[in-house]
């Protein structure tokens, strides 16, 4: 079997994806009052940055960033519940009676969302949560459905979709992998 990479989206069409996803969020939420943008680590903190910074061009007001670490609130990887501690990898003041917009590159299964809804309420009650993701890949496990799409990619569960940021990999693009058979 040989493997395939093809290109999904260019630097232009991540920009653009997430410009259309700050005017969403600004139309849904009327504004950015009382607007929280928390990046799920590694790549959602870039892309919170950025939305942010695009809001900021387009209304004159940037929303506060913070970023949230999931990994002792994941439920699939082994033993994860025993390293939970009481305290939140967040910043209260960034969560408690406002809206969060949390950012993540890749929409899959759920779980990663769901972990960090987790640790966002560990560290107060937020008003209300919204999700924007770059891409939705499909494939759910859980009932989690993002607010804001860049682009909605079907695949095949043997298929993965790479998100290459510049601030972490030099270049902006988005790819997917996957495999095929020598006969197709």
């Amino acid at each position: 079997m040989a493997e395939t990479k093809t290109l999904l989206m260019d630097e232009t069409a991540v920009r653009r994806a997430l410009t259309r996803i700050a005017h969403e969020i600004l139309e849904k939420n009327k504004g950015v009052d009382n607007c929280t943008f928390i990046g799920i680590r590694t790549r959602g903190i870039y892309l919170a940055h950025r939305i942010s910074q695009k809001i900021a061009e387009i209304e004159g007001q940037r929303v506060p960033v913070g970023d949230i670490d999931i990994t002792n609130f994941r439920d699939d990887v082994g033993g994860a519940s025993s390293k939970r501690t009481d305290d939140p990898s967040i910043d209260p003041a960034l969560v408690v009676g406002r809206k969060i917009v949390l950012v993540d590159d890749v929409l899959y299964t759920g779980r990663t969302v769901r972990a960090a809804m987790d640790a966002l309420i560990r560290g107060g009650r937020p008003q209300m949560i919204q999700l924007a993701v770059l891409v939705d890949r499909g494939h759910r496990e859980l009932p989690i459905r993002p607010d804001y799409v860049g682009k909605n990619v079907p695949t095949a569960k043997l298929e993965s979709i790479d998100v290459s940021l510049l601030e972490v990999d030099g270049k902006d693009e988005v790819t997917i992998t996957g495999k095929r058979g020598d006969d197709e």
